[in-house]
C-alpha cells in the first residue's frame, strides 16, 4: 500500500526507484500500482517523472 500523503509518496517512490527499480514501469508492475494514477497524484504537487534520471523531479 502506497502512502496517501503526496510528499511522503514522492519520497517513497523516488527511494524505491533509486534502490530497487530500473524504471517506473517496473515499479508499477511489481507493486501493482496504476502508473497514470501515480503520475497524476505527484503531478498535483508539481513533480513529474524523468525517464533519464529515473525519478520524479
Amino acid at each position: 500500500m502506497l502512502p496517501k500523503d503526496p510528499v511522503i509518496l514522492l519520497s517513497y517512490v523516488n527511494t524505491a526507484l533509486r534502490d530497487r527499480y530500473a524504471s517506473l514501469m517496473e515499479f508499477c508492475e511489481d507493486t501493482q500500482t496504476d502508473m497514470v494514477e501515480l503520475c497524476s497524484r505527484l503531478d498535483r504537487i508539481d513533480y513529474h517523472y524523468n525517464i533519464e534520471t529515473n525519478q520524479f523531479t
